[in-house]
């Protein structure tokens, strides 16, 4: 499944909107996708599936790469 994260570049950073990132990854769930990005120092605000409708939409912007995690 493919997942929607959105986070902070640093984990001391305080969440702002106008500094929020996002990435996309693969994982089984919500708690696969944190474990995988756990060594990155990142703030992790908030994670989401992306699937049907939603995918499709996501696909057709440039800026879609899905980050290669093991």
């Amino acid at each position: 499944m493919l997942f929607k994260v959105y986070y902070q570049e640093s984990a001391k950073e305080v969440p702002v909107r106008e500094h929020t990132k996002t990435v996309y990854v693969e994982g089984k769930n919500e708690r696969d996708v944190r474990t995988k990005l756990k060594t990155r120092s990142i703030n992790i605000e908030f994670v989401t599936a992306v699937e049907g409708d939603y995918l499709a939409y996501e696909q057709d912007h440039q800026d879609f790469k899905v980050l290669e995690i093991e």
